[in-house]
């Protein structure tokens, strides 16, 4: 590790910060459905948007029939989805003549994106044609974000509002999301990207001779839309098979930062939203504060474990002092593929940079546990911030535990309803992430899509059903996924790890809008303080963590000590 790579991340995390705050009220105002900056030219669109649909702006939902709507507009997006790829031989903008796609893919991706996973088990550049990659895959990139941004926004308003019965409309929140803050923020990003050399182009390819004087086939495409709301939305998904590490989709330093800070700025900026919201912006840091220490200890770790290096490199005679470059980009540095590495994977980005699979058995733990903690530090757009609500939930019940009166958040009581609730959305990732890796690492057709045996196989396996149920999309490199076995169990994964485990937090919602709030008292316990903050550390750890130590012991973890004592598996 050097001053210097500190100096870029301490530079990249400050500029997030920085545009974070304001974009955090801008969006509470929109929400509200207050006067912004893009009101004169985009409300006349909101509202043509309304009467196509029949939507009446001003009538609001309950937590069922919110949830009932958002549940309806994600299978439309599916079934739409499903058929562009089947049918894709046959529709235009595919230059390349591509096939449709076959059915278990098909599945598998169209899962992915609507819930804002973005597995990926196939190469895009070989496999979508454009007409898919734009009307398919980069619109769901869309809509799935916008979906998360309601939830959140739907979850908000059930603290801010007292004895309430309604928590907002799910198409009026969704289309606020897209027209106000999606689409403007995508078309500066996009326009970033293009001028730091990604392309935007409806051509197939170019040809280009190499200097051996062969003739080489590059695909090209529009990948700068693509890319801007792949990042703002944290999806993930990208235009090449090698994502962020691909040349045309992060060509240099400057892109690579525009790439991170993309991602993280919507998530940050909603905890400066749910502070607005709520009336005490106090709370919101407090959550920011616990997610950015979070966040900060897996970068250094994952930087630390990196830039010390192979230790074999010792025995055969290799100078360490670059440290571990396998899988990475150098004109990144490690530094920012560390930060890249952690901040994809503590959000439910997904993109990467550089080959988690070539990480060090430490550095590919930590963007593994960041996805098991839930993928709330600061997690996806909107979803971080309703995952993290869920842990201050369980939190302020711990410390009512310990003090022996009935917990309180912002006002409003915790009792026996809510907690089951708040642990039935827990217990959806470590059931369906344990699950289906115990099956899959005894089972034949699963095992022989390993490229790797031993702790690293079992990791490549864990980390394809953590990355799928927390909706993150990224991988272990050596897995082969693209089978009928991993595609639906994957796509299965996703399924339940979006929606299995928000309508039980929705029905939490529900149930504190209706609550009365109530006044601070003496007895209250703070829930904007430094010893919130270090108990809501504790409870992330313990409650969101500590299931899946057995698993990671197995895996990266006796890859490591084995790794320390000179072994190999």
């Amino acid at each position: 590790m050097t001053w210097m790579g500190w100096f870029e991340i301490a530079l990249v995390l400050g500029a997030v910060l920085v545009a974070a705050w304001p974009l955090g009220g801008y969006m509470a105002r929109v929400f509200a459905g207050e006067r912004t900056l893009l009101s004169p030219v985009l409300a006349p669109v909101e509202r043509v948007f309304y009467a196509a649909a029949g939507v009446k702006r001003d009538s609001e939902q309950s937590w069922i029939g919110y949830t009932l709507a958002m549940l309806a507009f994600n299978a439309a997006g599916f079934l739409f989805l499903y058929a562009l790829m089947r049918l894709q031989s046959d529709l235009p903008l595919n230059p390349q003549g591509f096939a449709g796609v076959t059915p278990d893919l098909a599945y598998n991706t169209a899962t992915s994106f609507v819930t804002n996973t973005n597995w990926q088990s196939y190469g895009g550049e070989t496999t979508m044609s454009h007409l898919v990659q734009m009307a398919g895959l980069t619109v769901q990139n869309f809509v799935s974000a916008a979906t998360g941004m309601a939830l959140a926004i739907a979850v908000i308003r059930a603290f801010a509002r007292s004895g309430a019965r309604q928590i907002g409309n799910f198409w009026v929140d969704a289309t606020r999301a897209t027209l106000y803050v999606l689409l403007p923020l995508s078309i500066l990003v996009a326009v970033g990207f293009a001028a730091s050399g990604v392309p935007q182009t409806l051509a197939a390819n170019v040809e280009a001779t190499t200097l051996e004087g062969a003739k080489q086939v590059i695909a090209l495409g529009p990948v700068a839309s693509q890319e801007a709301i792949k990042q703002l939305g944290t999806n993930g998904g990208g235009f090449f098979n090698a994502n962020a590490a691909h040349p045309f989709e992060n060509p240099s330093a400057w892109s690579n930062v525009i790439s991170i800070w993309s991602m993280l700025l919507i998530s940050t900026a909603f905890t400066f939203t749910f502070g607005r919201m709520v009336g005490d912006r106090r709370q919101g840091l407090a959550l920011l504060a616990a997610m950015g220490v979070l966040l900060l200890a897996g970068t250094a770790i994952a930087y630390a474990s990196e830039a010390a290096g192979n230790p074999f490199f010792a025995s055969a005679g290799v100078d360490a002092a670059s440290g571990n470059l396998e899988g990475k980009e150098v004109r990144f540095g490690q530094a920012l593929t560390a930060l890249y590495a952690v901040a994809t994977t503590g959000l439910s980005c997904g993109a990467v940079n550089a080959m988690h699979a070539s990480l060090m058995p430490l550095g590919g733990l930590v963007p593994l546990f960041m996805i098991q903690l839930g993928e709330i530090l600061p997690g996806g757009v909107g979803s971080g911030l309703y995952g993290m609500i869920v842990m201050a939930v369980l939190t302020v019940f711990v410390a009512g535990l310990m003090v022996g009166r009935t917990p309180e958040y912002l006002g409003k009581k915790i009792e026996v309803r809510e907690m089951k609730l708040a642990v039935l959305a827990l217990i959806v990732l470590p059931l369906f992430i344990l699950g289906f890796t115990s099956v899959a690492a005894v089972l034949p057709v699963a095992l022989s899509s390993l490229a790797n045996a031993g702790p690293h196989g079992l990791t490549e396996i864990l980390y394809a059903y953590s990355s799928a149920t927390g909706n993150n999309g990224s991988a272990f490199a050596g897995l082969s996924a693209n089978t009928p076995w991993f595609n639906t169990t994957l796509g299965l994964a996703m399924m339940f790890g979006r929606f299995a485990y928000v309508v039980p937090v929705m029905a939490m919602a529900g149930a504190i809008a209706a609550k009365t709030k109530t006044a601070p008292s003496a007895g209250t316990f703070p829930t904007h303080g430094a010893l919130f903050i270090g108990l809501l550390i504790g409870v992330i750890l313990i409650l969101g963590g500590l299931q899946y130590f057995p698993a990671l012991a197995l895996g990266p973890i006796v890859e490591h000590v084995l790794m320390l004592a000179g072994k190999t598996f």
